[in-house]
């Protein structure tokens, strides 16, 4: 006898046991299994300073969905966890939590104390993300996680750099770089918010050398680099200045000579058309300086004061120099005007300070010779296959157009916490890459002369992680990890690093193992606020993942995200959307306790059955109408679901078994039931092959579901589990987490059964609506009639069928006939075919009234379609409201136009009967 499930569906505790059993059972450890194909995902590391947020929740989420399906599929799983050292964001939470505990710098600290400091901190707080993992119940080999400054990284990493160095492919120099002038280190791409400020133009003389009581005026949101100048650019297709190209100005407040140089490049209609070129100080001008080989001025200090280059105001911070170059500007006659304008100025994301285009030397990895394999892998060979796939599949353009414009990697960063340079220098500054740490006394091998000292910066964080999918596995071992599970086949990832990461991923493993790192890139959505704004601490409108597993479960939480994302598109999420996965979560605990109520005799009535009788339920051989139209929709279901996941449809796959659950399990097929299980209809036999029917569907409707929402599914399949093993006569697994993927068979498609429970259900329905639209209780018996086209329809709807429909449309009297008579005070549906259902209204509403309800429900939606017809003709309007309010209107007037339609319907049908 099964165990009875709790009224009420509880979610916290049900998690922590589940959660706890799986991994005592070691359920999801990766052993290597020569008789399993593997199927390798390699969690993309947050880092290690990170909390869990709605982009980690759904992304862990659709990894979690995969991994499950593929362990439920047979495959031997490995889907390997860990974290980021973060370089910089890591080094920016210690430095500030020792200035605030201790008073302290880390300059004051010294290198060696401040790195103990910081594997203190990751030690206390590192694992905190990884946690919150556990929460969301993220199937991870918990037992190989990594950390990219572990031991076996380290090394890897250190053999990465001393290959590329030893094919010249890394070098040092002096390139413009991003750069952080309060934490005073190179920063990448990834490590900047772009902020909209509001500033000024200045439109400042440059006189001519040769008249110089003329000038050409130039606009810059810049004043302060003016000191870095070596020309200003003018478009040569601008007739103002054609014959001004060639000629020499001087440099406000310097003097200094520089030319006019002529670049179709310069946007002619940016303020005056004329712009000054600091090659040292922005990247488009350092393009420029190349292309017109201009001398390249730095004119800042590391901590982001001007320089001597900047004469009277050296020692001054940038930012604060501004105001007193502008007014000595306009001392000398040189300031022509000021004008308001508003633009992105980039910030650091860990110092939230501008971030300054910088003349640097630093190290670099040359990217071309490594981008061609990468290019090649996203690109079909003549068979038509592709190394590398994304998915959606318009992301390749991204990856492919940075790769084929790549630029050259700055690797290093003036950072503690890293991995340090693996270079070592004599005392005449020549350098040598190596493996390991040189012992004291170690020469340098073309010198001759000891080395002495080791690099002074690390490497960009991008350097260990490009390695990820394979350094974790043994690299540059040739381990049996990294033979059995490499290459990886899943990586699901944000579109932001799409060049930052995954290009490099690319790139970095067709160079050290000849092979793509992964099968398949999945990009996916970015969750965006209702209003669909990213959500950001500075706005205050983040959803914390965890407040909302407190609240609605975390299979509400998981069920929802890839409910809301439909193929490429972007997620707006309101707190109140994950009451759908809530209600959802409750309808299948209440229909799964409903068949467990009903399945009290189930173990003793399938004893006193032969075993071919017994075997014979337990394959589904039905032959009742409504049993065929499950186990046929069951068999869809499958087909559906696992083909939307073969493909990565998570949204496509989510939506069919929440259709097969909601709509033809509990809604109809339970219901249809119930006369067989309450009352005994059909007999004993007809009750058992009912709960046999029940219990197997119930079955495959967790199998299906478990990926998505592992444990509800788990907790009621536990209960179900005794259930299945009299049924059919073996041990199932401990666990749903590893019980096999249920598989479609084809002639369980049960075609002409489904055909005809459909056409009931189609009665059945228009029957409801005519219930709803005349405000008819359900409680109230009506007398309904079905008007057929031919007798195939007629005999499409049995005996059984018909009272199948009396009951659950609570019908005083059914008939279906060829050429039914329609009652005078009838309400009609037609079904299409010729077909049409007849309910009587004598006697059932008072006509005038309803008339008058009518007349007056139409003139109120009229006057809303009236006014939403007005709100949308109008121009200004349409233009100046933000695009999903205008959406919404649209969409409300559309609905209120076939409302409008319906009641206007009504009032012919009724108006006749009202006189």
């Amino acid at each position: 006898m099964p165990a009875e499930m709790p009224p009420r569906f509880a979610p916290g505790t049900m998690e922590s046991k589940w959660y706890t059993f799986w991994n005592e059972h070691d359920l999801f450890k990766a052993v290597r299994d020569i008789r399993k194909k593997p199927y390798t995902i390699m969690i993309p590391p947050p880092n290690v300073t990170g909390a869990l947020h709605m982009g980690h929740a759904l992304n862990n989420t659709l990894q979690d969905i995969v991994a499950r399906f593929k362990r439920m599929q047979g495959f031997c799983t490995l889907w390997l966890p860990g974290t980021d050292h973060a370089g910089i964001a890591t080094q920016a939470v210690v430095e500030k939590k020792l200035l605030k505990d201790k008073g302290i710098t880390r300059n004051e600290l010294g290198r060696e104390a401040f790195l103990k400091e910081v594997w203190a901190w990751k030690e206390e707080y590192g694992n905190r993300i990884l946690n919150q993992l556990r929460r969301l119940g993220t199937s991870c080999d918990w037992s190989r996680t990594r950390f990219t400054m572990d031991e076996g990284l380290t090394r890897a990493v250190r053999e990465s750099f001393v290959r590329l160095w030893e094919k010249g492919l890394i070098y040092r120099g002096t390139r413009l770089i991003n750069w952080d002038c309060k934490l005073e280190t190179a920063i990448s791409d990834d490590e900047i918010e772009t902020t909209e400020l509001r500033g000024h133009l200045w439109y400042i003389k440059y006189p001519l050398k040769d008249t110089p009581e003329k000038s050409v005026v130039v606009a810059t949101t810049r004043p302060e680099t003016l000191f870095g100048d070596t020309a200003v650019a003018v478009n040569p297709h601008d007739e103002r200045y054609s014959n001004h190209i060639g000629k020499t100005l001087l440099l406000p407040i310097l003097g200094r000579e520089i030319p006019i140089i002529g670049d179709e490049t310069v946007a002619k209609d940016f303020g005056t058309g004329a712009v000054k070129v600091t090659p040292a100080h922005d990247f488009n001008d350092y393009e420029r300086g190349q292309r017109f080989s201009l001398p390249m001025i730095n004119v800042l200090n590391r901590d982001g004061t001007l320089n001597e280059q900047a004469g009277a105001f050296a020692g001054q911070d940038r930012i604060k120099a501004r105001k007193p170059v502008v007014e000595e500007l306009d001392r000398l006659g040189l300031l022509d005007r000021v004008e308001d304008h508003t633009h992105n100025v980039p910030h650091s994301d860990r110092s939230k300070t501008p971030v300054e285009p910088y003349l640097s030397d630093q190290w670099f990895v040359a990217m071309k010779p490594l981008a061609q394999p990468a290019i090649a892998a996203v690109k079909a060979d003549a068979a038509g296959k592709r190394a590398v796939t994304f998915v959606p599949e318009r992301w390749d353009k991204v990856y492919l157009g940075w790769l084929e414009k790549v630029r050259d990697w700055c690797i290093s960063r003036q950072l503690w916490w890293g991995h340090r340079i693996p270079v070592w220098y004599d005392a005449d500054g020549n350098s040598v890459a190596l493996r390991e740490e040189p012992a004291p006394g170690t020469l340098h091998p073309k010198s001759g002369k000891p080395l002495v000292r080791q690099d002074e910066d690390v490497l960009d964080t991008w350097a260990s992680s490009w390695l990820w999918p394979f350094s974790t596995l043994g690299w540059p071992d040739k381990t049996a990890d990294l033979d059995y599970f490499y290459p990886t086949h899943f990586l699901s990832t944000d579109r932001g690093i799409i060049y930052l990461w995954v290009a490099r991923m690319v790139m970095a493993a067709f160079e050290f193992t000849a092979e793509q790192p992964f099968s398949t890139v999945y990009i996916h959505a970015t969750v965006l606020d209702e209003q669909g704004r990213r959500m950001s601490k500075s706005l205050g409108n983040g959803i914390d993942p965890i407040d909302m597993i407190d609240k609605w479960g975390v299979d509400a939480v998981r069920l929802t995200l890839p409910l809301l994302t439909s193929e490429g598109q972007d997620i707006k999420l309101s707190e109140s959307k994950f009451e759908m996965g809530r209600n959802f979560c409750n309808k299948l605990w209440n229909a799964s306790r409903f068949v467990l109520t009903n399945l009290a005799d189930f173990e003793a009535s399938l004893a006193a059955l032969t075993p071919t009788e017994r075997a014979q339920l337990a394959e589904g051989n039905v032959t009742e109408l409504e049993d065929c139209f499950i186990e046929g929709r069951l068999t869809a279901a499958i087909v559906d679901v696992t083909d939307a996941l073969e493909r990565f449809r998570f949204n496509e796959a989510g939506q069919a078994i929440y259709r097969f659950v909601w709509d033809d399990y509990c809604d109809w097929y339970l219901e249809v039931s119930k006369p067989r299980l309450y009352e005994g209809k059909g007999g004993e036999k007809s009750r058992l092959t009912a709960q046999a029917t029940l219990v197997r569907v119930l079955d495959g409707i967790l199998r299906l579901l478990h990926p998505y929402c592992p444990f509800i599914t788990e907790e009621i399949w536990q209960n179900l589990r005794p259930l299945l093993a009299a049924l059919r006569g073996d041990t199932p697994p401990i666990a749903l987490a590893i019980a096999a993927w249920p598989k479609a068979v084809k002639d369980r498609l049960f075609a002409d059964a489904t055909r005809r429970f459909e056409y009931m259900q189609q009665v059945m329905r228009a029957l409801r609506n005519v219930r709803a639209e005349h405000q008819i209780e359900p409680k109230t018996q009506i007398h309904a009639t079905l008007r057929a086209s031919d007798a195939q329809t007629v005999a499409m709807l049995g005996r059984s069928e018909q009272e199948t429909i009396r009951k659950m449309a609570n019908l005083s009297r059914f008939e279906a006939a060829v050429g039914a008579a329609k009652p005078q005070a009838a309400a009609t549906v037609v079904l299409g075919g010729g077909n049409e259902v007849y309910v009587d209204l004598a006697g059932l509403i008072d006509f005038k009234m309803e008339l008058l309800r009518l007349e007056a429900n139409r003139a109120k939606v009229a006057d809303g379609v009236g006014k939403l017809k007005t709100k949308l003709e109008n121009l200004s309007y349409v233009e100046r409201a933000p695009k999903e309010v205008v959406a919404r209107d649209r969409e409300k007037l559309s609905e209120l136009v076939v409302e409008l339609q319906r009641i206007e319907k009504h009032i012919e049908e009724v108006r006749p009967l009202a006189k």
